[in-house]
C-alpha cells in the first residue's frame, strides 16, 4: 500500500506563487509517473502536469510558462512550483502517482487533496 500526503496550499493573491508538495510513503518498490491534478467547483479532475522517473514531463496547455513539476526520487516526492497565479487556478489539487508495493500490484494511488484560492 502506499500514501500521499499533500502539503502547501493555500490562499494567495492573483500574480503570487505557491509550491505544492507530495510525499509517498508505505511498502513503495517502485513509483513510476507522478502528477498533479486539479478540480474547479463545477468542473471535471483534469491533469496539470505529470512528471516520469526519467524526469520527462507533460503540462497542460493552461499553465504551460507558469508552473513547473519536479520530482525528488530518493524522497519519493513530487512538486509543484505554480508562479504567475490566476483565479482561474483555484482548485482542489490533487497528488497522483503510477506505483507498485511489495504487496500490490502497480496501480494508481490518490492524495486527499489540498486546496488553492486565487484571489483577491
Amino acid at each position: 500500500q502506499v500514501q500521499l500526503v499533500e502539503s502547501g496550499g493555500g490562499l494567495v493573491q492573483p500574480g503570487g506563487s505557491l509550491r505544492l508538495s507530495c510525499a509517498a510513503s508505505g511498502s513503495i518498490f517502485s513509483i513510476y509517473n507522478m502528477g498533479w491534478y486539479r478540480q474547479a467547483p463545477g468542473k471535471q479532475r483534469e491533469l496539470v502536469a505529470s512528471i516520469t522517473s526519467g524526469g520527462r514531463t507533460n503540462y497542460v496547455d493552461s499553465v504551460k510558462g507558469r508552473f513547473t513539476i519536479s520530482r525528488d526520487n530518493a524522497k519519493n516526492t513530487v512538486y509543484l512550483q505554480m508562479n504567475s497565479l490566476k483565479p482561474e487556478d483555484t482548485a482542489v489539487y490533487y497528488c497522483n502517482c503510477n506505483a507498485e508495493s511489495f504487496i500490490l500490484s502497480r496501480r494508481d494511488y490518490w492524495g486527499e487533496g489540498t486546496l488553492v484560492t486565487v484571489s483577491s
